[in-house]
């Protein structure tokens, strides 16, 4: 199979994506969490902050805060058993139990890891695995890496004036095991929600940073002592507390830097890890993709500018003005919640609404190594809804116009049978939802500019936007589902995008809810 024919069925043709023949062998999952053996362990405190309020002070870098901090991005922080009807005559209830954590991930699998680079005064300088299970840090390789990193991003940030750098992977068995070839578009969107949850928890703890997409693959798996037959880095991500001295652009354009070069300036480190599974399948297209989404040199980065959306000829609804919404993130955190049959048809404000979209979109305002140089804030993807029930927006579906918050009316019409009947697995009614919302991207994928690497951008970036639009739909106590189970023709032909060169990428029914029966426990004493 093609790369570009693999694509297109992972966006339009699911069903072609994987074998119909798959079956999901549970006995021998992995773990949801990369367990290193052999390595010298540094704890944090499980003393850990209960609030996050009063939290955006001037941040001073220590080992304990930035334990926090990686807490609060990727620690474990409940553990839930649901009660799963049984198929059998005799009705037997299954339990089902899981660890969770503050962000969303595909069937609770968490397939990204957490890498850092730390240079702390009460701890070694060096690289380390953040190890989520016990909450501390595993040393994978001591040293100063500051002129390694700088040439793998291509001189684009300064790296002496960061304290630290996080480094988000993908591994690719982690959920290869229960979805196959799918797992390809799911890997890119879980980063994507980590990375947002990062950004917003880096808000409260008043870190700096800066999110790049684009750099030497090989040399950054070879520092970390990764594989990349088993395990990527998707981001790079530097932190500092000195943005105007740490992200100056200093790249030569006349100074190539390239993979095999860089890797031959650090022996190769051998790390031993633990993934329960005793048998792990081949993953050949995952391993292609990533291969053709890899960039061997610094010549290959690039920017770009935001297209400007072009206007329907549609009327606009205007949106009430707001302030910013203040919450704290760590109680918004705690009650997010993703209901499935579990919500019920509410009236939405106006002014929720509003506030929904405005807080969601404020993601776009971050920084990144993708922007040119005239970008203000203006994303790569954009939201779409389908509402009803929304006080003083009359049902239909509408495309939400960033810069004059504002709605631009496509439709005016109740999708709910339509979109009902696009959702390929029947554990959601959207008959019960007012909002269901959109996230929408080019339909190439930016891949005249960026090639295949483009693919994986936007599912990351599509990530970043759906954790803040699910952080602010708890502050106003609404939940949202993000589903990829749907029909994505019958969205794109709702909105008009084709003609657009675009295409419906998520889908998030947002709406009031109650909780389901089921026993969850806080990791927090």
């Amino acid at each position: 199979m093609s790369l570009d024919t693999f694509l297109q069925n992972l966006q339009f043709n699911i069903e072609k994506a994987s074998p119909t023949d798959w079956e999901v062998d549970w006995d021998d999952a992995p773990l949801t969490y990369k367990l290193y053996r052999g390595h010298p362990v540094v704890p944090f405190s499980l003393e850990l902050p209960l609030t996050l309020e009063g939290e955006d002070e001037k941040f001073s870098p220590d080992f304990q805060r930035i334990g926090h901090y990686l807490w609060y991005i990727y620690g474990l922080t409940q553990m839930s058993e649901s009660a799963l009807s049984s198929a059998s005559t005799e009705q037997e209830v299954e339990l089902m139990q899981s660890f969770r954590r503050f962000v969303p991930s595909g069937g609770a699998l968490y397939p990204s890891e957490l890498y850092v680079y730390l240079k702390l005064k009460d701890l070694p300088v060096g690289v380390y695995h953040y190890d989520t299970a016990h909450h501390r840090l595993i040393l994978l390789r001591e040293g100063n890496f500051d002129v390694y990193l700088s040439q793998a991003l291509g001189h684009r940030c300064e790296m002496s004036a960061c304290f630290g750098t996080i480094f988000v992977s993908t591994m690719f068995w982690k959920n290869f095991f229960k979805y196959n070839n799918f797992s390809y578009r799911l890997q890119g969107l879980d980063a994507g929600v980590l990375i947002g949850q990062l950004l917003e928890v880096g808000k409260r703890f008043g870190i700096e940073s800066g999110v790049y997409f684009q750099f030497i693959d090989l040399a950054i798996n070879h520092l970390l002592g990764l594989s990349d037959e088993e395990e990527s880095v998707y981001a790079v991500i530097p932190l500092t507390i000195e943005p105007a001295n740490a992200f100056k652009c200093k790249a030569d354009v006349d100074k190539v830097i390239y993979a095999a070069d860089l890797c031959r300036e650090l022996p190769q480190i051998q790390n031993n890890h633990y993934v329960r599974s005793k048998t792990i399948k081949t993953f050949p297209m995952l391993k292609k993709m990533n291969k053709a989404a890899m960039m061997d040199s610094t010549e290959t980065f690039r920017t770009f500018e935001s297209k400007h959306p072009k206007n329907l000829e549609s009327q606009l609804v205007s949106l009430p003005e707001l302030k910013q919404l203040s919450y704290d993130l760590s109680s918004v955190c705690q009650k997010r919640y993703s209901p499935a049959s579990d919500y019920y048809l509410g009236k939405i404000s106006k002014l929720q609404f509003a506030t929904l979209l405005q807080e969601a979109t404020s993601a776009f305002c971050y920084r990144n190594d993708l922007d040119g140089t005239n970008n203000k804030g203006e994303s790569r993807v954009s939201l779409y809804s389908c509402l009803t029930n929304v006080e003083g927006i009359p049902d239909g579906a509408y495309a939400y116009i960033t810069g004059q918050h504002s709605l631009q009316q496509i439709n005016i019409a109740d999708y709910r049978p339509q979109l009902q009947s696009g959702i390929l697995a029947g554990n959601i009614n959207l008959f019960q939802i007012p909002l269901c919302l959109h996230v929408v991207g080019e339909v190439d994928f930016y891949k005249p500019t960026l090639g295949y690497r483009g693919y994986r951008i936007q599912q990351m970036e599509a990530g970043i936007l759906v954790q803040k639009l699910l952080l602010a739909a708890s502050a106003i106590d609404l939940g949202g589902h993000p589903l990829l189970g749907f029909d994505v023709n019958l969205c794109d032909q709702i909105y008009k995008l084709r003609h657009q060169g675009k295409t419906s990428l998520i889908q998030i029914p947002i709406g009031p809810y109650r909780q389901r029966p089921w026993l969850r426990g806080t990791l927090l004493s």
